[in-house]
Protein backbone atom coordinates (compact mmCIF):
# COMPACT_ATOMS: atom_id res chain seq x y z
CA UNK A 1 0.00 0.00 0.00
CA UNK A 2 3.26 2.36 -0.11
CA UNK A 3 2.16 3.71 3.18
CA UNK A 4 5.23 4.72 6.16
CA UNK A 5 5.73 7.60 8.25
CA UNK A 6 6.28 8.13 11.93
CA UNK A 7 3.83 7.81 14.69
CA UNK A 8 4.50 9.83 18.06
CA UNK A 9 2.68 8.19 20.70
CA UNK A 10 2.30 9.80 24.42
CA UNK A 11 2.50 6.73 27.47
CA UNK A 12 2.02 7.00 30.95
CA UNK A 13 4.28 4.23 32.62
CA UNK A 14 2.78 2.71 35.55
CA UNK A 15 5.23 2.11 38.74
CA UNK A 16 5.34 -1.20 37.96
CA UNK A 17 6.33 -0.59 34.45
CA UNK A 18 2.53 -1.45 32.65
CA UNK A 19 0.74 1.10 30.38
CA UNK A 20 -1.65 3.21 31.76
CA UNK A 21 -2.63 5.43 28.87
CA UNK A 22 -1.36 5.87 25.44
CA UNK A 23 -3.03 9.22 23.34
CA UNK A 24 -1.85 10.01 20.10
CA UNK A 25 0.33 13.12 20.08
CA UNK A 26 1.66 13.02 16.11
CA UNK A 27 -0.21 11.42 13.28
CA UNK A 28 1.48 9.29 10.38
CA UNK A 29 -0.52 10.67 8.24
CA UNK A 30 -2.19 7.36 8.28
CA UNK A 31 -5.08 5.92 10.19
CA UNK A 32 -4.20 2.14 9.67
CA UNK A 33 -0.11 2.74 10.87
CA UNK A 34 -1.51 5.21 14.08
CA UNK A 35 -3.95 2.48 14.65
CA UNK A 36 -1.04 -0.12 14.91
CA UNK A 37 0.84 2.33 17.00
CA UNK A 38 -1.01 2.72 19.67
CA UNK A 39 -2.20 -1.24 20.02
CA UNK A 40 1.55 -2.42 20.04
CA UNK A 41 2.89 0.26 22.43
CA UNK A 42 -0.25 -0.86 24.99
CA UNK A 43 1.67 -4.23 25.35
CA UNK A 44 4.55 -3.30 26.06
CA UNK A 45 6.39 -3.08 29.34
CA UNK A 46 8.54 -0.26 30.62
CA UNK A 47 11.20 0.31 33.36
CA UNK A 48 9.25 2.75 35.54
CA UNK A 49 10.76 5.76 36.69
CA UNK A 50 12.01 6.56 40.20
CA UNK A 51 12.13 9.14 42.78
CA UNK A 52 14.80 8.12 45.38
CA UNK A 53 14.08 4.10 46.00
CA UNK A 54 10.32 4.38 44.74
CA UNK A 55 9.01 3.45 41.41
CA UNK A 56 6.37 6.15 40.28
CA UNK A 57 4.22 7.06 37.06
CA UNK A 58 5.66 9.10 34.36
CA UNK A 59 4.74 10.32 30.42
CA UNK A 60 6.71 9.29 27.96
CA UNK A 61 6.99 10.16 24.27
CA UNK A 62 7.66 7.07 22.09
CA UNK A 63 8.41 7.53 18.52
CA UNK A 64 7.28 4.58 16.49
CA UNK A 65 8.52 4.45 12.30
CA UNK A 66 7.43 3.01 9.43
CA UNK A 67 9.38 2.22 6.65
CA UNK A 68 9.50 0.06 3.51
CA UNK A 69 12.61 -0.88 2.53
CA UNK A 70 13.83 -1.85 -0.93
Amino acid sequence: MGEQGKVLIRVLVNGGGGVDQVTLRKTSGYDRLDQAALETVKQWRFVPARRGEHTVSAWVVIPVSFSLEG
